[in-house]
């Protein structure tokens, strides 16, 4: 995990001294290619989750140590010079004894993809994050109901004891994100929507959610006053009356989704 971005960057093998993928690259190599020495495992694909700078950072050192082919979504290829071929949702990858597939989880960005590998694991990119959801406001992104969709009705179609490794901090599982991620819950119908009257920028809108990030921060489901769009912003992004931060009116997340410690 890169220790300003938080963004992470992974390597699945197949066992030791056999095959393996990179997923992403955003975070510092040096703990990757211990690894790869670690366990005499061969890197031959780097996987990209989407094309921001701080999942993609160090392609080059995969690609000049391995010669590995880089892979992501058609309309993320399109973004990077050095990305080998377009990994087309619903192709099987087989590397050594992985399975891997693409599904397309548009919202972050609109080519955005998670990678299942061998059904058991499942690597988000920004779509989803433990206890907290990626922002639709980033370059390429497309829609609030685009991220809402690519959450509910795809990630959360999966098996509970689905590992969910998101793109940045910590790991999670489907079955915990279900029950204790507050956006999940409220898309559930479990709780109400906030009232508080909020600013973004130049922009009025109303607070819908005020739930945690993965960087110990906010994330802010809004609703914009002129059109009724909704969006998921950074919490930075939000001015709100000091008076009403602590309103019982703004839905807080609970991380135990009511549970009480986990």
């Amino acid at each position: 995990m890169h220790p300003q971005w938080l963004s992470n960057a992974y390597l699945v093998a197949d066992r030791p001294g056999g095959n393996a993928v990179i997923i992403d690259s955003g975070g510092p190599s040096a703990a990757l290619l211990a690894e790869i020495e670690r366990h005499e495992v061969t890197p031959t694909h780097l996987l990209l989750t989407h094309h921001h700078g701080d999942h993609v950072a160090e392609n080059h050192v995969y690609k000049e140590r391995f010669g590995v082919e880089i892979l992501a979504h058609p309309l993320e290829a399109e973004r990077l010079l050095d990305v080998d071929r377009a990994f087309e949702p619903g192709e099987l990858l087989s590397v050594g004894e992985l399975r891997i597939d693409a599904l397309h989880t548009p919202g972050h960005t609109d080519g955005m993809a998670a990678y299942r590998v061998s059904e058991e694991h499942l690597f988000t990119g920004d779509t989803l994050f433990k206890g907290s959801v990626g922002g639709v406001r980033a370059f390429g992104s497309t829609t609030f109901d685009d991220l809402q969709r690519s959450i509910m009705q795809v990630l959360m179609k999966l098996p509970p004891e689905t590992r969910v490794h998101p793109g940045h901090s910590d790991p999670t599982t489907i079955g915990a994100e279900w029950e204790g991620n507050a956006f999940i819950r409220l898309w559930r119908g479990l709780g109400e929507e906030g009232t508080e009257p909020c600013r973004v920028g130049d922009e009025a809108a109303t607070l819908i959610l005020w739930g945690p990030d993965y960087d110990g921060g906010h994330k802010a489901w809004v609703r914009w006053e002129e059109t009724g769009r909704d969006d998921i912003v950074a919490g930075s992004a939000v001015e709100r009356e000091d008076a009403a931060k602590d309103s019982p009116t703004v839905p807080v997340a609970d991380p135990t989704g009511g549970r009480g410690s986990i």
